[in-house]
């Protein structure tokens, strides 16, 4: 297996593995995003997010999108957006390489704090954090505005 860089023809790839985890979160519907939109975005000279895929026999397995932050307190912040593995290469140790080459891109990178959500119902996935040193934090909620909220709020401004 090797971990390595996205490249533009990975994201065919890329939006599978991202609508395989919509559908483990039960919100199979709620993808939108389309691969030209992942290589507009990614791509660019000034991308919105990096990417790194896991790669196993000349295919994609696993993936970590990831970009940069900035926070008032810290300073310069690494926020993972989404790790996924295929269902059929769980625990082959590609979420574990994928993991591990966050954190030292943030080592690398001199970053504070590395930062991710994850579902209060991802028992497996929580006890895995928690068991590397990452701590979740129960007292802080979050916070979003969708589309449809957007529109209410300018309507009603």
């Amino acid at each position: 297996m090797q971990i390595r860089k996205a490249a533009q023809k990975d994201m065919p790839f890329v939006l599978e593995l991202i609508q395989e985890l919509a559908a483990f979160e039960k919100e199979p519907e709620a993808v939108v995003v389309t691969v030209d939109d992942l290589i507009r975005d990614g791509f660019s000279d000034s991308p919105l997010f990096h990417c790194l895929v896991a790669e196993k026999e000349n295919t994609i397995i696993g993936m970590a999108l990831f970009y940069y932050r900035y926070s008032t307190w810290k300073g310069k912040t690494i926020h993972l957006e989404d790790l996924i593995v295929k269902a059929n290469q769980r625990g082959t140790g590609a979420g574990f390489a994928l993991y591990q080459e966050i954190i030292k891109q943030g080592k690398k990178d001199n970053v504070r704090r590395i930062e991710w959500n994850v579902l209060d119902w991802n028992i497996p996935a929580i006890a895995f954090y928690e068991k590397s040193g990452a701590r979740v934090l129960a007292d802080w909620l979050v916070v979003q505005m969708d589309e449809n909220g957007i529109e209410r709020f300018l309507i009603e401004d």
